[in-house]
């Protein structure tokens, strides 16, 4: 599966980089988020709801499970999904996520090896989180997204596109295997 790195400088160059992310994303659309606690996932689908353009405000749904953002004009509405509650895919199946699959983008927070099944493409969004900091008091860490696009929908065409819509907000490279993704490093600055 090839795979795209992108590092960030702080939370807002994560929800920059979802902003990005979201002018090359349709209905149908499914991403898949994983990431230890804390690593931004949530942070990221607040950046992909501004790029959508959905009614918001993006929180994370962890007690509620999902929930629905409106498009506010004529584009797909966000379909925002935590897994980490759920079982399995008996669970996820209960959801009934199929019903706005097509006309949606899906993100599921948590959802590796939990919803790959839903759709014949998808995108997954590893959120990678340093172990150590120079600030441990300052929230605003470091991040690196790998994005692994798996599917007919992902063809070389639509890698290309994501990569231009990604080139103005990160650094993001090509490579086969997201851990041996060696990113290129920019100034936080640049990633605001």
């Amino acid at each position: 599966m090839r795979s795209l790195t992108v590092r960030t400088g702080d939370a807002e160059g994560t929800r920059a980089v979802a902003e990005a992310l979201a002018a090359v994303l349709r209905p149908g659309d499914l991403l898949v988020l994983d990431g230890p606690l804390g690593a931004g996932k949530t942070t990221f689908t607040q950046g992909l709801g501004a790029g959508l353009g959905v009614r918001g405000p993006v929180a994370s749904p962890t007690f509620v499970i999902e929930r629905v953002h409106p498009h506010l004009a004529d584009g797909p509405d966000l379909v925002h999904v935590d897994a980490y509650r759920l079982g399995g895919e008996g669970e996820i199946d209960d959801l009934d996520l199929e019903a706005d699959l097509d006309r949606a983008v899906t993100v599921v927070e948590w959802g590796r090896d939990r919803v790959e099944h839903l759709a014949d493409s998808f995108l997954l969004v590893v959120l990678d989180r340093p172990d150590r900091v120079e600030d441990p008091e300052d929230p605003d860490e470091p991040r690196t997204l790998h994005l692994l696009p798996s599917g007919p929908r992902w063809d070389e065409r639509a890698i290309g596109q994501l990569k231009d819509a990604l080139a103005p907000v990160g650094a993001a490279e090509g490579t086969t295997d997201p851990r041996a993704a060696t990113p290129t490093t920019r100034p936080a600055e640049e990633n605001r």
